[in-house]
């Protein structure tokens, strides 16, 4: 059985906890467990798809390298790599981009997302590369012929334009090469905004809207103390904002102090969100705490940290280069 894990996140500035819950802490936890041949990624390509600045794209590619380790990723069990290390993730989306159809890519919901977020901007410039890079995130994955991406069930939906190209690679070339890539459900929780509870943690609401995961003390506290509790909820409801919270306490490990809370708030009759927001906040500041001591003992060995950057690219190469070797060989291209 294809035991192989594959995933990859955008340099787009500070990891924050949403990130963290949603996405790196179960990369964490299926590199631990031993069953898996699990691969992560820096994909900085992609990040050129919309509109950026060279010096911070660099900055902050490296600076997501340094923190995914402090995060928990450890290069003696996993292949941690920056996907633009790796020339053979563009020659695979160009042979891929010859057998995916322009209907495929036109039916691609976040292309017209983001091109929408572009309009009006005095720089607005919508990139070819924005309306394929679905066809380079299935380059990503099928060029170490993952069986499995780990995703919420959420986003089930991203995963289906690579099991297409790998289905028709495969009949067109008459060759079972590519697997058809499949979710890895994890439990993510879903977080929210601190000062928006209706909508998904995200940078692009603001610094109050989340915590970062190297934040300092003073700042957590001074976030989860403002960060919203009600938004309208009848009476004989928690709000919005609180269920948040609960969910944070749980996602830290606290599952224990959420329960007494919700049960203190279903039994009471005034609820009292206080002592709820210094539980949360002492939780965070421990979980920020520890990442922030561990990130700050990586970063300080740049030598070290370059050494890691090349080595795990070179550990990746050495998959992606026997794949474009039968790929090549497959489509009909000359040998190498």
């Amino acid at each position: 059985m294809n035991k192989i894990v594959f995933s990859g996140i955008q340099p787009t500035g500070e990891l924050h906890i949403g990130n963290y819950f949603g996405a790196v802490a179960n990369w964490v936890r299926i590199q631990n467990s031993g069953e898996y041949d699990a691969t992560y990624c820096v994909v900085d390509m992609h990040a050129m798809t919309m509109p950026y600045d060279p010096p911070t794209l660099r900055k902050n590619t490296e600076g997501l390298f340094i923190d995914l380790l402090a995060a928990g990723l450890d290069p003696a069990k996993s292949t941690v790599f920056i996907q633009s290390l790796v020339p053979e993730h563009a020659e695979l989306q160009w042979i891929f981009s010859c057998i995916c159809s322009f209907g495929d890519l036109t039916r691609q919901v976040t292309f017209k997302e983001k091109s929408e977020q572009l309009e009006g901007r005095q720089d607005a410039f919508v990139s070819a590369g924005l309306f394929n890079y679905p066809v380079l995130q299935a380059a990503d994955i099928l060029l170490y012929r993952a069986g499995f991406v780990p995703v919420g069930k959420d986003q089930e939906q991203h995963l289906e334009l690579s099991r297409t190209i790998a289905n028709r690679f495969n009949r067109t070339f008459g060759h079972e090469y590519f697997p058809e890539p499949a979710v890895l459900a994890t439990e993510t929780p879903k977080l929210l905004s601190l000062n928006d509870p209706t909508r998904k943690m995200s940078k692009s609401l603001g610094p109050k809207s989340y915590v970062a995961l190297f934040e300092d003390e003073k700042n957590v506290r001074s976030k989860i103390r403002s960060a919203i509790t009600d938004t309208g909820e009848p009476a004989s409801e928690i709000g919005a904002g609180a269920l948040n919270l609960l969910g944070l306490l749980r996602a830290t490990g606290r599952a224990d102090v959420a329960a007494a809370f919700e049960t203190e708030y279903a039994t009471g009759e005034q609820r009292r969100y206080a002592p709820l927001k210094d539980a949360v906040a002492d939780a965070m500041v421990d979980l920020t705490a520890g990442f922030r001591a561990r990130r700050a003992e990586i970063a300080g060995d740049k030598d070290a940290i370059r050494r890691l950057m090349y080595e795990g690219a070179e550990k990746a190469r050495v998959v992606a280069s026997q794949t474009i070797k039968d790929v090549r060989r497959l489509v009909g291209l000359p040998r190498r």
